[in-house]
């Protein structure tokens, strides 16, 4: 049975395009144009996971969010502006799972719908997580704030670990800098732009060049992501 999303959009164009999209992919989908419409179906038909623009008329999309949690733990992605700070800690903070910014790439929307639905789906299926993240050889235990290529440890600072753990628990997913630079670093971020660069090629080097492999890899004009690929000739 296809997965079931609701869109509550207000802009027309943008909301038929995710549709089409959406549908393209397999999904089905209901859409609303407005914050009152968009609560009342999510009220009264079960969804596996809402798209939620924040500026939206009738009801705002943060309160909307706050009453679809008096009920429920849909999964919830919002859609924000891409200076609106405040809205996403907001958003985050009242419940929110995920968020993408305007404008978007349909590939980052799309994967962040497929890791929201992967982590909804494992949640309701009751099983327990030890808190180590495994990929290809490399584990991180995440409780003893510890890094193992095989057997052999990994020496990384607060900040490397911080950002390997958000790459290994998004593996596959592309990132963006920005993203990073939110997650790893804070939303009131205000350093160097190229400090996720600095910090990739940090973990290259701890990693991909000792180790012979190469897990970590550059989307140009997009950002990173984690994947297992051959390993190198050493």
């Amino acid at each position: 049975m296809a997965e079931k999303i609701l869109v509550i959009e207000d802009e027309e164009k943008l909301s038929r395009f995710i549709e089409l999209e959406l549908t393209y992919e397999g999904y089905e989908v209901k859409k609303a144009a407005d914050g009152r419409t968009g609560l009342g179906l999510a009220e009264s038909e079960a969804f596996d996971l809402i798209l939620l623009d924040i500026m939206l008329p009738e009801i705002n999309g943060l309160e909307v969010l706050r009453r679809l949690r008096r009920f429920g733990r849909t999964p919830v992605i919002l859609l924000t502006a891409r200076d609106s700070v405040i809205d996403k800690v907001t958003g985050l903070d009242g419940g929110a799972d995920d968020y993408v910014t305007k404008p978007f790439a349909i590939e980052e929307l799309l994967a962040r719908i497929r890791a929201a639905l992967r982590k909804k789906w494992s949640e309701e299926s009751g099983v327990e997580t030890s808190g180590v993240l495994k990929m290809g050889r490399l584990t991180l235990d995440v409780p003893r704030y510890s890094a193992m290529m095989d057997q052999t440890p990994v020496e990384l600072t607060k900040r490397e670990f911080d950002l390997l753990k958000i790459l290994m628990e998004n593996a596959g997913i592309v990132l963006t800098r920005d993203i990073l630079l939110e997650k790893v670093w804070g939303y009131n971020y205000m350093g160097e732009t190229n400090s996720v660069d600095v910090y990739i090629r940090f973990l290259r080097g701890k990693i991909d060049d000792m180790f012979g492999v190469k897990y970590i890899h550059t989307i140009r004009g997009v950002g990173y992501t984690l994947r297992v690929d051959e390993e190198q000739p050493k």
